[in-house]
Order: structure tokens, then C-alpha cells, then sequence
């Protein structure tokens, strides 16, 4: 790629640089098990189908993945019947450690997954994926089963969908206008990185239980951060997945993940912040603008390693 670091030319990989076949070998060879863990809200709709294809064809037919762990973020739908009836094992994340209480959101799952998995490899996957494929995961293991590497990213082409009309790359509202000026200003260092929040992403679990978590949103970039101050960016790499495609959050919703990425990375540049910040946030009802203010959790969990 043009203009690419060393670095970033050296660990940017292609799904298909590992056949099957040789991964399964890598496995084998390195005595590795991997855990798929899925986080999910009110996925009711997409979370079977991510299941079921990953089941028959990695876990059943080649037997790449050893478990598939759905983790039920306090969904009032009907994710959790859905995702078991596909063949997950299935958690909410209340339930999961309740000595070490419980808070709303993405990285929260991920972190209690840490409690009730057993893969020395994990993988993570959104529940609300709409086009994509199997392929996903082998590809997010080449680096780990291949090389010394212990974080992988994936990125893909990502459209923005409206109605009946696609823009090919204009997904990842929030990469382009919070995610990308962060790194640019305080993080350079990753600015290799194609999609810095892709939700599909592996890691080695001796590295993952040494990190802070962030319950929200800010656990990708915060994972990144914290990994290439502890490690060394030589310790990543990010593989093309080819095309993602999911449901699009809210605008709203979207300033409250921005918030969430902002306040993970004022922590780690040496500001100090509470547990929750008052977002307003407005909406227009005729001539009439009313605040609708919003107390946005950026709980961040201590490293699960202290804690088993």
C-alpha cells in the first residue's frame, strides 16, 4: 500500500493467505483452542445466523473453533432463546462473576467472557452482521496460528446503506470522525490501521486479561492503545476481510460511543474522569428544541487477571 510504515506493510494480511488445511495443522501443531464469544443486545434478528454458519462450518465440518459463547448484554428481546436455540452457549452478562456487579454495554461482555471461556485464542464477532461470511473468522486467526503477533484487526469494505442505495465506503461514521483524529494527535503510531473499531478482531487470551476494559464502546481503540504501550506495535496485525455489512446505530446513539471513545482515550493520555458524563443532546419538535440529557457510563474494568 502506498506510503505504508514498515510495520504496517509487513503485518497487513489477506483472508485467504492461510487455507484451511493449514491453519487446522497450525492448531494442532500449537496445542491452541479458540473460543469465538460473540457480545450481543437485542440482536434477536442477526445473532442465529452468525451462530449457526460459524457452528457448521468451523465447529462441526473443520473444527477450527472449539466454542461459540454468545454473551447476553441485558437484551429485552429474544437474543438469548435465539443465539441457544442456534447452538451457542449463552450467558448474560449480569449473571456471569455477580460478586464483581454489572454494567451496561459492549466491552462489559467482553470482559465477563473472560470468566466463562477456555480458548487460549479468541475471537470476537458483532451479532448484527448482515453480509459477510465464515471466512471472517479463519482469517482473524492466520496471524495468531502463524505468527508471534497477539492482537488481530479486521477490516473490510463497510457501505453505508440508505434505503435502497449503497456508498461502498462510507460505513464507520464514528472511525472517520472521532477514532482516526484521536490516533492522528495523540497516537501515531496506529495510524496504520484501516478500521481502529472494527468489531471482528482476535486475540491471545494472555493478553487480553491483562487489559483494562472499557464497559462501553472505547474497548477496541483502548485495547490497541494499551497493547502498543505494553508490547510494542510489532504485536499487532490486521487482515481484509472483504466486505461487513450490519445495522446502522442511531446519530444519538452514535455521539454516546463517541463519548465513551473519547473518555478512554482522555484517560490514557493522563486526564482523570467520573464513572458517567452528561451528554445533551437535542431534538427538534416543531418550532419548538427540547434536551434530552444522557448520563453515558465510561466505567472501565480492571484487567481480568486480577480478578481469577
Amino acid at each position: 500500500m502506498t506510503d505504508a510504515p514498515e510495520w504496517f506493510a509487513q503485518a497487513t494480511y489477506h483472508w485467504n493467505d492461510w487455507s484451511l488445511e493449514d491453519l487446522l495443522a497450525a492448531k494442532q501443531a500449537g496445542g491452541h483452542s479458540v473460543s469465538l464469544v460473540v457480545p450481543a443486545r437485542n440482536e434477536a434478528a442477526t445473532v442465529g445466523d452468525v451462530v449457526s454458519r460459524v457452528r457448521t462450518r468451523l465447529t462441526e465440518t473443520a473444527q477450527l473453533i472449539d466454542e461459540i459463547v454468545v454473551i447476553d448484554s441485558d437484551s429485552t428481546d429474544d437474543t438469548y432463546e435465539v443465539a441457544t436455540d442456534a447452538g451457542a452457549m449463552v450467558y448474560r452478562s449480569a449473571e456471569i462473576r455477580p460478586d464483581l456487579g454489572s454494567y451496561p454495554g459492549k466491552g462489559e461482555a467482553m470482559w465477563k467472557s473472560l470468566f466463562v471461556t477456555r480458548g487460549d485464542l479468541i475471537v470476537f464477532m458483532d451479532a448484527d452482521l448482515t453480509d459477510w461470511d465464515t471466512h471472517f473468522v479463519p482469517g482473524l486467526l492466520g496471524p495468531l496460528l502463524t505468527s508471534p503477533v497477539a492482537l488481530v484487526k479486521g477490516f473490510y469494505e463497510r457501505p453505508f446503506v440508505s434505503g435502497a442505495s449503497q456508498m461502498p465506503y462510507e460505513g464507520g461514521r464514528v472511525t472517520e470522525l472521532v477514532a482516526r483524529p484521536l490516533i492522528a494527535l495523540h497516537f501515531p503510531e496506529l495510524a496504520g490501521l484501516i478500521q481502529p473499531l472494527a468489531g471482528e478482531w482476535a486475540v491471545r487470551r494472555s493478553l487480553m486479561t491483562s487489559l483494562s476494559v472499557p464497559t462501553g464502546y472505547a474497548v477496541e481503540l483502548a485495547a490497541l492503545i494499551d497493547t502498543v504501550r505494553a508490547r510494542g506495535k510489532e504485536e499487532l496485525a490486521q487482515v481484509n476481510l472483504g466486505r461487513r455489512a450490519h445495522r446502522h446505530q442511531a446519530l444519538r446513539d452514535l455521539g454516546a460511543m463517541a463519548t465513551q471513545i473519547l473518555a478512554a482515550v482522555h484517560r490514557r493520555v493522563g486526564g482523570e474522569i467520573e464513572d458517567s458524563v452528561a451528554l445533551a443532546q437535542y431534538e427538534h419538535l416543531g418550532d419548538d428544541v427540547a434536551v434530552l440529557t444522557r448520563d453515558i457510563p465510561v466505567v472501565e474494568r480492571d484487567p481480568a487477571v486480577t480478578w481469577c
